[in-house]
């Protein structure tokens, strides 16, 4: 294989142990024929992984094309990249990051991949009022996603009220819309009566945060719910949804299309979405993950 064809990226995070980001790229890079290694730096395997801004530089200097960025570390890892592009500066998180030389560029692809989501899972579904738990690094770009999907009423709740307060004014601005609120947890009750859909944007349902952000005893048939956990892909609070009848999306559609946009931004190469989709189909299958029901 010439050089060209060589591609060596990786994942910064906490608690990676059933992240499907590595064998999605490097399946995706066979069958386009790339020499193309995804490795995983998880912070709670090596302590020395959660200086990112060491890691970041480390990475860079060994010859890595790029790497993606997960919780916790997505508005953390602002801090160290030379530029940013428009809808990372937006949204003041990095989940991709692209070496260019000495040049580190901070790219968000969650967005994208929760727009896409949108767009073949919930096309033609009522999305007057939204309610969205979680307000940090992808609740950011989940909100952006859902605003520029015509969202009439977007209810931002999370457990730091500020924050949720911070990401509503600044992502109201850069809409030039009041379509975005705050609501606290106390208020969810109402909120939750009066939404068409809601969407978890948080880490709950991870193994390593077990439980739903979403009150499961607000949950209600009519209500559609997004989770962008995948892992499990059934999360206890999709598992309760799907048995209230509630038309439910789950975090593979996210992972796989902001994966493709990643793919693109390290290779250059456009990779083909539907074969990822089927993959990770192939990987739920075979039993590549366990679901949360137990949890």
């Amino acid at each position: 294989m010439s050089a060209t064809n060589s591609y060596r990226v990786g994942l910064i995070g906490l608690g990676l142990d059933l992240s499907l980001s590595s064998v999605l790229h490097e399946t995706e890079a066979e069958a386009l024929g790339l020499d193309y290694t995804y490795e995983v730096f998880d912070g709670d395997r090596d302590p020395a992984y959660n200086d990112v801004g060491a890691l970041l530089a480390s990475v860079r200097d060994s010859g890595y094309r790029g790497v993606n960025i997960t919780h916790p570390f997505k508005q953390t890892a602002t801090e160290f990249v030379t530029e940013m592009s428009d809808d990372a500066r937006v949204l003041g998180a990095v989940n991709a990051v692209v070496f260019d030389g000495p040049r580190s560029i901070g790219h968000n692809t969650d967005w994208y991949g929760f727009a896409r989501s949108i767009e073949l899972n919930l096309r033609g579904v009522p999305r007057r009022t939204v309610v969205q738990f979680g307000a940090g690094g992808a609740g950011v770009a989940v909100a952006h996603a859902l605003l520029r999907s015509g969202v009439e009423r977007l209810v931002l709740v999370d457990v730091d009220d500020g924050r949720a307060h911070e990401v509503a004014r600044s992502l109201g601005s850069a809409h030039g819309t009041a379509a975005i609120v705050a609501g606290s947890k106390d208020e969810s009750e109402r909120w939750m009566a009066e939404a068409d859909g809601v969407v978890n944007a948080t880490p709950v349902g991870m193994p390593t945060h077990p439980g739903s952000a979403v009150p499961l005893d607000l949950l209600r048939p009519g209500l559609w719910v997004h989770d962008i956990v995948y892992m499990p892909l059934e999360t206890r609070l999709m598992a309760a949804a799907r048995g209230m009848g509630c038309l439910t999306v789950g975090g593979g559609y996210m992972l796989v299309f902001q994966a493709a946009e990643g793919f693109r931004l390290f290779t250059g190469i456009t990779p083909d979405s539907e074969r990822m989709l089927a993959h990770l189909e192939r990987i739920i299958a075979d039993g590549g993950q366990v679901t949360a029901a137990r949890v």
